[in-house]
C-alpha cells in the first residue's frame, strides 16, 4: 500500500502547503493529468463542490486532475479508474456514513490494498484506520457502524493535543485515548500531532514532521516516538 496520513490540513503557510513535498513525493511517476477522486463527504458546514475547488486549487501545480466524486456519474467507476484517492477532513462521522450508504467503503479499501495511493487528512486519516472510534469529531449523523477502511493494524488521534487550558475542567485527549484504551486493550493509539503525517509504504510505517508522537495502548505509560521509522504493524 502506498498512503500519506496527515493529521491537519491547514497551517499558518496555507491550505496543504506544509504537506506538499510529502504529497508529491506520494505521487512521483504519476502522469500529469493523472485522475485524483476526491471524497468532500466530511464536509458539512462547507459545500462538497466548494470543498473540491479549494483541494484542486491547493494541487493545482502537482499536475494532478482533480475530480470530486459526488459528480461522478458512476462512483465505482471513478474510484475503479482513480490513480489517486484524496479523502479530506471534517467530519468523520458523516464521511463514513456517506460511503457506507453509498456502497462505496468496500470500493476504497480493496483500490488501495491494490496499490492505488491515498492521501487523506484528519477525518480521510480516521477512515484509513480499523474503525473511527479515536476521532475527535461529535457524532452528528449514525454511519451505521464505526468500522472504517481497515488499511491500518492501528489506529490515529489526528489533532493530538495534551493542552490544558486553565480553568477547563473537561478531559484532557490523553484521558479520552485512555478510555478507549482500557475498553479496547489490544489495539494501539498514535497521537499525531499538528504538522505531522503517516508515510505508509507496504508494511513500512514512518513518522513525519517536526513532533514526536505518543502511542497509547492498554493501561500502559505511552510510548513516545522520535520522527522516523515506528515499530508499527501497517
Amino acid at each position: 500500500m502506498n498512503l500519506l496520513l496527515l493529521s491537519n490540513s491547514s497551517s499558518d503557510a496555507g491550505y496543504l502547503v506544509h504537506a506538499l513535498a510529502d504529497i508529491r513525493e506520494l505521487i512521483a511517476g504519476l502522469p500529469a493529468g493523472a485522475p485524483a477522486v476526491f471524497v468532500p463527504f466530511a464536509g458539512v458546514t462547507r459545500s462538497w463542490d466548494d470543498y473540491t475547488a479549494m483541494v484542486g486549487a491547493a494541487l493545482a501545480d502537482t499536475g494532478l486532475d482533480v475530480q470530486p466524486l459526488h459528480r461522478a456519474a458512476d462512483p465505482l467507476a471513478a474510484l475503479e479508474n482513480a490513480a489517486l484517492i484524496i479523502v479530506g477532513g471534517g467530519n468523520t462521522f458523516n464521511l463514513l456514513g456517506q460511503l457506507r450508504r453509498q456502497g462505496l467503503l468496500d470500493a476504497v479499501a480493496r483500490r488501495v490494498r491494490l496499490g492505488t495511493p491515498y492521501l487523506g487528512w484528519s477525518a480521510g486519516s480516521n477512515l484509513a484506520c480499523p474503525s473511527i472510534c479515536t476521532t475527535n469529531d461529535m457524532p452528528i449523523v449514525d454511519p451505521e457502524g464505526f468500522d472504517a477502511l481497515g488499511l491500518l493494524s492501528f489506529q490515529i488521534n489526528p489533532h493530538y493535543t495534551n493542552a490544558h487550558p486553565p480553568g477547563h475542567r473537561g478531559e484532557t485527549r490523553a484521558q479520552r485515548l485512555a478510555e478507549f484504551c482500557v475498553l479496547n486493550p489490544s489495539m494501539p493509539v498514535l497521537g499525531l500531532p499538528e504538522g505531522s503525517a503517516l508515510r505508509v509504504r507496504g508494511d513500512a510505517v514512518t513518522l513525519l514532521g517536526p513532533h514526536e508522537a505518543p502511542l497509547f495502548q492498554g493501561q500502559q505509560e505511552p510510548r513516545v516516538y522520535a520522527p522516523g521509522a515506528l515499530e508499527l504493524p501497517a
